[in-house]
């Protein structure tokens, strides 16, 4: 395990036997970074009635918590087709609130806030982008750390890159 972590950073094996509580079905999202910015990934599952159709994961050595939460999710948008009746969940309010709130209004004022920048431009535009094309799918805030397993799942692929074994 990484010196950064105060929390036990589990393997999938460990989350499987430990969590079964939450959503059987979906795609569930997450992005860390240890310290922040500093090294981190993401993790994307997807599931159907409990059980695990695919999951993907990936890293970066200078990120920040938020990039990695966006990867998370584009990954997860890039998962579906374009007609698919899904769930996408993530335990990232800022982002869900990002895709569902505000990246409208920010892309009617051509990329631009009434408060300045928007952080990490490029990737809330591919995000938001490729939620258009997916109009079937809803994307819900979940909370982090609750033992949902599939939330579980994702954190653990996320963190996966500060340890030795998936």
């Amino acid at each position: 395990m990484s010196k950064f972590f105060s929390a036990p950073n589990l393997t999938l094996h460990e989350v499987l036997a430990k969590f079964h509580s939450g959503p059987q079905s979906g795609v569930f999202t997450d992005g860390c970074c240890q310290p922040n910015p500093g090294p981190g990934g993401w993790g994307v599952v997807w599931v159907k009635n409990g059980s695990l159709l695919t999951r993907r994961h990936g890293c970066e050595q200078d990120t920040t918590n938020n990039r990695m939460e966006l990867s998370a999710l584009i990954e997860a948008y890039k998962l579906l087709p374009a007609d698919a009746e899904e769930t996408i969940y993530s335990d990232s309010n800022l982002c869900v609130s990002t895709v569902n709130e505000w990246a409208a209004q920010w892309e009617s004022r051509g990329w631009k806030r009434k408060t300045g920048a928007i952080a990490n431009l490029e990737l809330v535009k591919e995000l938001y982008a490729l939620a258009k094309t997916h109009p079937q799918v809803t994307l819900k805030w979940i909370r982090a750390h609750d033992g949902s397993l599939w939330n579980e799942y994702a954190d653990s692929l996320a963190n996966a890159w500060a340890r030795d074994k998936l």
